[in-house]
């Protein structure tokens, strides 16, 4: 199984910089069996069936990119410069965290984020760092929701800055847990007109949370797709969620998560067909073609990046031949792509 079987040729305009508005306008390739049917996202009510059950990650992105300054005392006077910091996943004391540039910062040294926030560098590794800041808990939130920026992905931060309308737009109606420094961006698509009439129409929903990390935008850099490894991101699904999907299951109800965290969590905490069991810990699962979904009935996804991870996950539940279909019926029907773009719905 080779990289560029997941590849396809995809035009800069169609990757979506801003999202839609109303969130539920934007456009929903509905894929099913065999049919094809390009509708609104705002259709789900009339195509989904009463019963069946949405997973929904409610996990919060946090501004986890932040601009600082570190102070360095030289014969000629204090020497600033700027450092840029992205925040990957709590350590247990600090943050891990990517700094721009890394090989100029030493360790000890403050970087000062405007008045409200400051860190020390705890330990400086090959690829990153781990910061100790000078807030916790309630006050560290408050700080960072003061200094930070959204952290966009790179191939919207490319092609514009973050700005105070990101804080809005790159978070779910239903963000509940603080941790994600990514969205799980299938679920912007929604909102509450929408979630109303989808609960009218007899759909269910359940909450899981997978705390989406930076790794989810590294790319796959072997040919032989079978030997990458993934990050690990932390997850959790209560004895409550647990026991709502596996009713569905066994009532005989489609398990339909929305958005690839969603998908891979549940996969990751299932016991057997049908079943899934309490789970809270980190996982690093890799859904690719030949992977057995024990829970998993559909998936409502974006549009993803060729010869991503997350190609390969949408290709183990619709087969490879089959997306590469639809991604070049996207394509030609000028969908918009990735985490400010359109949505897919798939049903294998």
């Amino acid at each position: 199984m080779r990289l560029s079987d997941f590849d396809f040729p995809l035009p800069d305009e169609l990757i979506a910089t801003r999202p839609a508005r109303p969130r539920s306008s934007a456009r929903l390739l509905h894929a099913e069996g065999r049919a094809l049917a390009d509708r609104r996202v705002s259709d789900l009510p009339v195509i989904l069936r009463p019963g069946d059950l949405l997973v929904l990650n409610d996990t919060r992105v946090i501004p986890a990119r932040l601009s600082g300054t570190r102070r360095r005392r030289t014969p000629q006077g204090d020497a600033v410069a700027g450092i840029e910091v992205t925040l990957l996943e709590p350590a247990a004391q600090g943050w891990q965290a990517l700094a721009k540039p890394l090989r100029k910062l030493r360790q000890g040294e403050v970087i000062r984020f405007g008045d409200a926030l400051s860190a020390t560098v705890a330990e400086i590794g090959e690829t990153g760092l781990r910061l100790v800041f000078d807030a916790e808990g309630d006050a560290f939130d408050a700080a960072l929701r003061q200094v930070g920026a959204m952290p966009l992905p790179p191939y919207i931060a490319s092609l514009r800055a973050p700005d105070e309308q990101d804080h809005e737009d790159y978070q779910t109606v239903w963000a509940a847990q603080d941790g994600a420094v990514a969205a799980p961006t299938a679920s912007l698509h929604f909102d509450q007109p929408l979630l109303d009439a989808l609960a009218a129409r007899g759909v269910e929903f359940v909450h899981v949370t997978l705390h989406v990390g930076a790794g989810t935008f590294l790319p796959v850099k072997v040919e032989d797709v079978t030997t990458h490894r993934m990050h690990a991101e932390r997850g959790l699904i209560t004895p409550e969620a647990a026991a709502t999907i596996n009713r569905a299951k066994a009532e005989g109800r489609r398990v339909i998560p929305v958005g690839t965290t969603a998908l891979r969590l549940i996969e990751s905490a299932a016991t057997g067909p049908g079943q899934v069991a309490p789970f809270d810990g980190a996982t690093d699962i890799f859904i690719y073609p030949g992977f057995q979904f024990r829970v998993t009935d559909g998936l409502m996804t974006n549009f993803h990046l060729p010869k991503s991870t997350l190609m390969m996950l949408v290709s183990a539940l619709m087969g490879t031949e089959r997306i590469m279909d639809l991604y070049g019926h996207a394509v030609r029907q000028r969908y918009r792509f990735f985490s400010y773009g359109d949505a897919s719905l798939l049903i294998p």
